[in-house]
């Protein structure tokens, strides 16, 4: 294993560092892995998300103006913890309530539905949004149900927008159920990852083969194929999203990096599945290719999908600055 780290159980800590260093408008607390905006918004419907580290930008690096108000990162693929949600729960409240967006893993629901319990007892409002994208599986080692992916970017930008406005918390927490049940995702991985402290691939994926309809912790998917071409790789990938919500109208759509694949293999599968969208007579009206949703170190590709409509599009157009998303401002 090569990796550019200090000790496998710092890695979280460093970056964090790092984090707080290169962007001086978070504030950073190292000893409860907690990140918030610098200046919060009194008034405004606080938005808290998280989830194991691994995943960069997600979830620290989509926390700013237009998105989120704080984020917990956990360790490698682990929750986080009860008391790291409550901190970054009470950090975000600013009178108005808090939205917590959780993706569907157990452990990260539970941590949760215990903080958000918690928080109430001390008066804060909190109501939450469970995002559960993911064709590919139900009911996998992680969850109870589909797993939560790409569309948690999409959830955390137009429910962000929504709450930059004043808007209270029952409408943005509601638009923010509305792009979960408007979005679907399917993912693909070339390699498995490496976690430092396990210093060896999560699993054995021989080299003509690949897995389809992995998650974002490097658990293993529907089943193996032969290595194909990107065509037929993202024809697989978008045959399970039509599969379970047909393409129809306007869409976002969101081609993913697991963290290994170069943008110039991203850009080619969008081309092939922007040519599949326009086969079923849909259209991408909105699109974003990079490294967004990852898998540390992992080889692949993931694709979302969201039904837009004016409302959807105009608040995903809405000015963000984080360190993971950021335009019109």
């Amino acid at each position: 294993m090569k990796k550019l780290i200090n000790a496998p159980d710092a890695v979280v800590r460093d970056a964090l560092r790092g984090l707080a260093l290169a962007h001086p408008g978070l504030a950073v607390d190292l000893e409860n892995q907690v990140v918030t905006r610098a200046a919060l918004t009194p008034g405004k419907v606080g938005l808290v998300s998280g989830g194991g580290s691994g995943h960069e930008p997600l979830h620290a690096g989509f926390v700013g103006y237009g998105m989120l108000d704080a984020a917990c990162p956990g360790e490698i693929f682990t929750s986080p913890v009860p008391d790291q949600l409550i901190e970054a729960t009470k950090a975000a409240d600013q009178g108005a309530g808090v939205l917590h967006i959780v993706k569907n893993y157990t452990g990260d629901v539970l941590n949760f539905e215990m903080a958000a319990e918690l928080c109430a007892e001390e008066g804060i409002e909190v109501a939450s949004v469970l995002v559960d994208d993911d064709v590919a599986v139900e009911d996998s080692l992680y969850t109870a149900g589909r797993r939560g992916t790409g569309a948690t970017l999409f959830v955390e930008k137009i429910a962000g927008a929504l709450a930059e406005t004043g808007a209270p918390l029952a409408k943005v927490a509601a638009v923010a159920e509305l792009v979960g049940a408007r979005s679907r995702s399917f993912g693909v991985a070339l390699t498995s990852c490496t976690v430092p402290a396990a210093g060896k691939p999560t699993f054995d994926l021989p080299e003509d083969q690949v897995e389809v309809g992995i998650g974002i912790h490097g658990e293993p998917g529907r089943r193996r194929v032969p290595l194909a071409s990107a065509r037929e790789l993202a024809e697989v990938a978008m045959d399970a999203v039509h599969g379970d919500l047909p393409l129809e109208g306007e869409l976002l759509v969101l081609v993913n990096g697991m963290g290994g694949t170069p943008l110039i293999e991203l850009y080619g599968v969008f081309a092939e599945v922007a040519a599949y969208v326009k086969g079923k007579g849909a259209t991408i009206t909105r699109s974003l290719v990079g490294n967004y949703v990852t898998s540390l170190d992992m080889q692949g590709f993931s694709v979302t999908v969201c039904r837009l409509d004016d409302d959807l599009t105009r608040l995903w157009d809405a000015p963000v600055s984080t360190p993971g998303l950021r335009w019109g401002r």
